[in-house]
């Protein structure tokens, strides 16, 4: 079984809970991601239960939305 990789990506242009949702159902349409956006903190908490998904087809997710992403990484140690 995969271990499940966990990633923050910063999110600029999001100003209400529509925005939100769009966010979270572009990322969440890409198989094998599960996505969580917090409006306040302007980021997506995802969860990549496929290895082989790149950065960039989750950065060109949010920019298909019509948001700026602004960074991704990947979240490492006990609190990951």
């Amino acid at each position: 079984m995969a271990k499940t990789v966990k990633k923050i990506m910063k999110i600029e242009g999001m100003s209400c809970g529509h925005c939100q949702a769009r966010v979270e159902k572009s990322l969440n349409a890409i198989e094998g991601v599960i996505a969580q956006v917090d409006l306040k903190k302007k980021i997506a908490k995802i969860e990549l239960e496929e290895a082989d998904i790149t950065d960039e087809r989750l950065l060109s997710a949010v920019r298909e939305a019509g948001y700026e992403p602004i960074s991704i990484e990947e979240k490492r140690g006990i609190f990951g």
